[in-house]
């Protein structure tokens, strides 16, 4: 049998997204591991060839009492819970920071490659997007436990026994997000105003910035995949590397994509809710150099053609 491949958080968005892009190249021994306390998901492991299930809890304990999985090659650690808006941190950080942690340990006690989600909400109050600690400034749980957890990572990768790859996702949009409710992509709900109606909505102006003109690095999920699959190939390259396009564009962009692929409607400008202005991120872009260093040379696509492809896949 071939050599086995876990995927945590594979119901989820990237990590079914990646599932896809691993069996393309023929890998089909994949072990997916999520929490399906949200059944919903399940719809995003149709279609895809695996070798097994397992509840993110049993993973864990079976990891724990040391049972067997055979030759595993890489982990992919996609799990956690991604809700920005979630200030239960006990929850968050038994999530994101201590299953991280436990996952991380067991790929360096045998030797696999681990890949895992970081998250650009880790510079949160940053004007500057580099992997560097004087640029980290989370402002919510979500992107402290992120924080801490690559803080973490740091301190084990100058004696790691095998690769550890993080990568810190921007805007990141494209098929199965359908789950995330609120969560979900900038393009996801627009595509979905734009199929009940006429009219597309975006924020006013903020920040010195014109109306829908606030910028962010918005980059496709097949891109994610793409990056995560390089290191995949690369097992001797380990860090923390942006995972954005590197070109901020406007949300106008988004808008303008989704009402281009539709060929009607138009853009609504609307106030910012109470208490969200204060907190608003009006500007992201990835850094990508330390990313080219260590190889990876191919382009992104931009929100036009990125847009195009996702809206192409779902409105079929």
């Amino acid at each position: 049998m071939s050599e086995t491949i876990i995927v945590t958080g594979a119901a989820g968005f990237i990590g079914s997204n990646l599932v896809r892009h691993l069996n393309a190249r023929g890998h089909h021994n994949i072990l997916v591991v999520d929490d399906l306390a949200n059944g919903h998901k399940f719809a995003n492991l149709v279609g895809l060839q695996i070798a097994d299930y397992l509840d993110m809890h049993d993973f864990l304990r079976r990891l724990q009492q040391g049972e067997s999985f055979g030759k595993v090659r890489a982990l992919f650690h996609e799990g956690a819970c991604s809700t920005t808006t979630e200030w239960n941190g006990r929850y968050m950080m038994e999530n994101n920071y201590e299953y991280s942690k436990h996952l991380l340990h067991w790929s360096q006690l045998h030797k696999v490659q681990f890949m895992y989600a970081s998250s650009a909400a880790v510079y949160g109050g940053s004007s500057q997007f580099v992997e560097q600690y004087e640029y980290e400034k989370p402002l919510n749980v979500y992107g402290y436990s992120k924080y801490l957890f690559d803080q973490y990572v740091r301190r084990v990768l100058p004696k790691a026994t095998a690769q550890i790859a993080g990568f810190r996702y921007f805007n990141v949009y494209g098929p199965n997000e359908q789950h995330k409710g609120g969560m979900a992509s900038v393009a996801y709900h627009q595509n979905n105003q734009i199929k009940n109606g006429d009219v597309v909505k975006l924020f006013v102006g903020s920040h010195g910035y014109r109306d829908g003109g606030q910028l962010r690095d918005f980059i496709h999920v097949d891109d994610v995949c793409n990056v995560n699959l390089f290191f995949f190939d690369h097992g001797d390259k380990s860090g923390i590397f942006n995972c954005g396009s590197g070109k901020a564009e406007e949300f106008n962009a988004v808008a303008n994509a989704v009402l281009a692929w539709h060929k009607r409607g138009r853009i609504d400008y609307v106030p910012f809710p109470d208490g969200l202005l204060a907190a608003y991120q009006a500007y992201t872009q990835a850094d990508l150099t330390r990313l080219r260093a260590a190889g990876y040379q191919a382009p992104f696509m931009d929100v036009a053609t990125g847009v195009k492809r996702y809206l192409d896949t779902i409105n079929q």
